[in-house]
């Protein structure tokens, strides 16, 4: 017996065990949940209270139910197969105006199992799929970042975990008018298959998706809605970010700051990575290498700089912190062994040693870490923080061992980097609260990680430690708009790649102009890297030099154009970064986004939108000195530096020289690219 209710403005539908809620959940958009018995009871997904929307109409018979909610329409039936199988209750998904189908559910086997499939573990959990239809023609986009090199993920089966370089963010955007959210940070997979889309949880206690429909930008704007906004982005923090592997000390770093005031170059923030700390977990500056950081502070305060410092969620046994952190819970634990799940060699240590992982899905840990990071950082004046090796960096990656405040690790893996920045953005809006000036809780947090909701805290990603070659720069280009389409519109990569390069190879000089060319158009602009030499990676090094200046005469004055061209585009790009804030339309986008009816511009995908008014060609190979670039219909086009006019739904062979990439402006629109 299948049995039909409406339980307020929800439909439940009952077959033999399962339990299946379909609600609305925001404009155009609903939430369905499907469990064992019960709905699932632990809930740590992206979803918080549905955001406000009009009263859905909904209806039901014995067989039947159709919950309409704006622009989508949601119609669930119980049919008799043809084939005398089994039958199950199926989720169908249409436009409310055409009746066009977005998306349905579709039973793995007509036999058995359904689209909707549980393998229990007889502790609640077990193996759950969820099978949708595939459509020919269909383009998918989002799913975090990715180092695959593609845009389009249609064909490919991505695994949902996190690593370095890949972000898992279960969000895609079809180019048949939806966007769905895979509400699960369990471990798992997707297919996105010619036969078949199905979304794997290797362990959960039941099904969470939600979907919208509209166009893009309409899609990106409920989803923002339905899982976080992101904050404005503080306006120092859009000007040039300088690091390297690492600063041996105060003095190192303050030349580095007085060498670009002599050479009038301007500078926003400056890093200290890691090993500035006397331990793993201590979670303060070494007085050994910063001995008056009150004075260092007052001095990059002067010149207009701010600082970041390097916080891993690594403790070493060695810590000063790590007994309270392991006694009080705060530790990632084990099912089985001891609770280290990673090795370094730390200082102090004389070989590598394995170290432990707090847990930020704790709220006592979240208050702990703040508490100790506020007495030797924030309190000194340090309000950047660059959260690395926070998917956390699991070495063996045995998630299913792992057990977590919030729940077992096979379970809510995904959900690590996002509490990790919870921890660092609800202790600054504390310490502002406290000291009564909000300025004193504007923050960017660097993450090597994400998950759904993350954007709201306010965090930036970055791609990793990326390759420093030219294919890496094109996977680049990918992975920055396809994390912008799952959410996260604060992004960036390490300019000229982490992984080596030598400043003194004129091949590489020339990837790292090309790369800065890039940069600039990227919502953060930041230059990173181990180059060449690199020594054993310990506490002593440092790697080769990354300053401006470091590649050479010409290249630095290549260079330092493109950082006074980002200058002017600063309050262009403060504009855009309020738009993503309120709309969550993220400023650097694919052209489709805009461009939704132009067919061409869903195939593009080495050009990308910077704001509504700037289409950008970046150069990605070498010796190139021209390349194809696709103006998209419905707007005419300037070359932004020679002033000539393109039309729309054109392809041009465009000039670029070594100084300059591509750059359009849209319909003659007054951007100050060129100088």
């Amino acid at each position: 017996m299948t049995t039909f209710r409406i339980d307020g403005h929800a439909i439940e539908v009952r077959h033999q065990h399962e339990v299946l809620r379909i609600e609305p959940w925001g404009p155009d958009s609903v939430r369905v949940r499907a469990g064992y018995d019960t709905l699932p009871t632990l809930d740590v997904g992206a979803l918080g209270e549905p955001p406000v929307a009009p009263e859905p109409t909904v209806t039901v018979t014995q067989r039947h139910g159709t919950l309409v909610q704006g622009a989508l329409t949601v119609d669930v039936d119980h049919e008799q197969p043809e084939s005398g199988g089994f039958t199950y209750p199926l989720v169908r998904f249409t436009r409310t105006d055409s009746g066009e189908e977005l998306l349905a559910e579709e039973p793995e086997h007509f036999w058995w199992p359904s689209a909707r499939v549980r393998y229990g573990n007889r502790a609640g959990s077990g193996q759950v799929h969820q099978q949708f239809r595939a459509y020919p023609g269909e383009r998918l986009f989002g799913m975090g970042q990715r180092t695959h090199g593609r845009l389009d993920h249609k064909g490919l089966s991505l695994d949902l975990v996190h690593r370095n370089a890949e972000v898992s963010i279960p969000f895609v955007l079809s180019n048949r008018g939806y966007g769905l959210l895979w509400n699960n940070p369990a471990i798992g997979h997707v297919e996105f298959a010619d036969n078949y889309t199905r979304w794997t949880a290797e362990q959960s206690q039941g099904l969470d998706y939600w979907i919208t429909a509209g166009s893009p930008a309409q899609v990106l704007a409920r989803y923002a809605d339905a899982t976080g906004h992101a904050p404005a982005m503080p306006r120092w923090a859009t000007g040039l970010w300088q690091s390297k592997l690492r600063y041996l000390d105060q003095e190192e770093l303050l030349g580095v700051v007085r060498e670009y005031q002599r050479r009038e170059v301007p500078l926003s923030v400056i890093v200290t990575d890691f090993f500035h700390w006397t331990a793993m977990g201590d979670y303060k500056l070494d007085p050994a290498e910063y001995p008056d950081p009150q004075a260092m502070m007052t001095e990059l305060d002067e010149a207009g700089v701010k600082l970041m410092v390097s916080i891993w969620p690594t403790v070493s046994p060695l810590s000063e912190n790590f007994e309270h952190l392991r006694d009080e819970g705060m530790l990632v634990g084990s099912d089985q062994g001891v609770e280290f799940h990673g090795g370094i060699q730390d200082k102090g240590m004389t070989t590598r040693m394995p170290v432990a992982f707090y847990d930020p899905t704790n709220p006592s840990t979240r208050e702990f870490i703040w508490s100790v990071a506020k007495k030797n950082y924030y309190d000194l004046g340090v309000r950047v923080w660059w959260l690395d090796a926070c998917e956390p960096e699991i070495n063996p990656g045995h998630h299913a061992n792992l057990t977590y405040h919030a729940g077992p690790g096979a379970q809510v893996a995904g959900i690590y980097p996002r509490e990790n920045a919870r921890a660092f953005a609800e202790g600054m809006a504390r310490a502002a609260a406290e000291s009564g000036r909000p300025e004193d809780g504007e923050t960017v947090l660097l993450c090597r990680s994400a998950w759904a909701g993350h954007q709201k805290y306010p965090a930036a990603v970055w791609s990793g430690d990326i390759r420093p070659t030219w294919q890496s720069l094109n996977e680049q280009v990918r992975a920055g708009l396809s994390i912008a389409v799952a959410g996260i519109p604060w992004w960036t990569t390490d300019i000229g790649g982490f992984h080596g390069g030598d400043p003194s190879d004129p091949d590489y000089r020339e990837l790292v102009v090309r790369w800065f060319q890039y940069g600039a158009f990227c919502p953060l602009f930041r230059l990173h890297g181990y180059r060449e030499p690199r020594p054993q990676l310990t506490d002593l090094a440092s790697g080769g030099p990354n300053e401006i200046w470091s590649y050479g005469e010409e290249a630095f004055g290549l260079i330092k154009d493109v950082i006074l061209m980002r200058e002017r585009l600063r309050p262009y790009l403060h504009a855009q970064l309020d738009r993503a804030s309120e709309e969550g339309l993220p400023p650097m986008r694919p052209l489709f986004v805009d461009f939704a009816d132009d067919e061409a511009a869903w195939t593009v995908d080495d050009e990308f939108l910077f704001g509504s008014d700037v289409l950008v060609a970046p150069v990605l190979h070498f010796g190139a000195r021209t390349r194809s670039v696709y103006l998209p219909a419905g707007a005419s086009w300037t070359d932004a530096w020679t002033g000539e006019v393109h039309a729309g739904s054109t392809t041009i062979e465009a000039d670029a020289p070594l100084d300059r990439i591509p750059v359009f402006l849209k319909d003659g629109a007054a951007v100050p690219v060129a100088g």
